[in-house]
């Protein structure tokens, strides 16, 4: 079979099934219809507060679409973001001035919550979260290719870098949850959860209180679209997953690796930053001071800074 026609044919297979599961979808990442709708337009609004031109593309996946936003000079080299939980890929807006300077960057709303992405399924195994992203890979060509991942990102992101024949060339993790230690140890983090399971602006305050260092910083609206991701989308299972990396795993990580994280982080502590160091051969890790989880709003001229930096050849 050609490979145009089989091409084709897997199109309109998926297509189907994005059609014939859209209510299942739609009752399983969302609440309601009108709720999705909610939530589209609030990230509609926060994404005109990035401060360069962009595109958005879906592709069609093997798992359901895959929405990527594009930004940055076409013949630069490409440098994937990866956002966190429930934060969608507009979370970037403090940094993506800065990023798409010298990359074409590609931002890729995650499969499995609150964003533009759209799943055929209800969860992704580790394996399956692989292919997915090598999907995305294959059908922009990229033979290399930087890594920025944020939070659970981040855990992705060196979920994607540890696998034999991985074609990231540097990995930059920003407070990433559950990949050298276990969350919330002192149960710091525990507004985020009740503002998952009972969703409100008082909830909503005290999360971002928790979670950022200076919440005032947060957009207005932006902060609406992160609420809106929490009250209307529903919790999935793909967090149990989410365990620490292994010593093994870590020290196979020979490619360069920034690992920044805040000195209020709820996620992660000092112990992060010594466990980089000690475990990552070619490493840069730093604790940056007056900043939590959100470091990319905290601190996001010194983050944007130390990440073109090391991004540089």
């Amino acid at each position: 079979m050609p490979k145009t026609l089989f091409l084709f044919i897997l199109a309109l297979f998926f297509s189907s099934c994005g059609a014939k599961k859209a209510d299942k979808i739609d009752d399983y990442i969302f609440k309601t219809k009108s709720a999705k709708n909610d939530y589209l337009k609030s990230y509609n609004k926060s994404l005109k507060l990035w401060k360069v031109p962009f595109k958005e593309e879906d592709l069609i996946t093997s798992y359901g679409t895959a929405h990527v936003i594009i930004s940055g000079p076409k013949e630069a080299e490409p440098l994937l973001l990866l956002h966190g939980m429930d934060a969608s890929s507009t979370m970037w807006y403090p940094n993506i001035e800065a990023l798409s300077k010298n990359h074409r960057v590609y931002a890729v709303d995650f499969l499995m919550e609150a964003g533009k992405s759209v799943s055929c399924g209800e969860t992704l195994s580790k394996e399956e979260i692989i292919t997915w992203y090598n999907e995305i890979f294959e059908h922009y060509k990229f033979k290399k290719i930087k890594v920025i991942g944020a939070s659970r990102g981040g855990w992705i992101a060196t979920l994607l870098a540890i696998q034999e024949n991985s074609n990231i060339s540097k990995l930059a993790l920003l407070s990433p949850a559950q990949t050298f230690e276990t969350i919330d140890s002192k149960r710091k983090a525990l507004p985020a959860l009740m503002l998952k399971l009972f969703p409100n602006k008082k909830k909503l305050r005290r999360t971002l209180n928790a979670f950022a260092y200076y919440p005032k910083k947060i957009d207005t609206i932006y902060k609406n679209q992160f609420y809106l991701a929490n009250k209307h989308s529903k919790s999935n299972t793909s967090l149990l997953q989410m365990t620490p990396f292994s010593k093994e795993e870590l020290k196979s990580l020979t490619i360069p690796v920034l690992v920044l994280v805040g000195d209020h982080d709820v996620i992660n502590s000092e112990d992060t930053v010594e466990r980089a160091k000690k475990l990552i051969p070619n490493s840069e890790a730093e604790e940056i001071k007056n900043a939590g989880h959100f470091l990319t709003i905290d601190q996001s001229k010194i983050v944007n800074h130390k990440i073109t930096e090391f991004l540089k050849d």
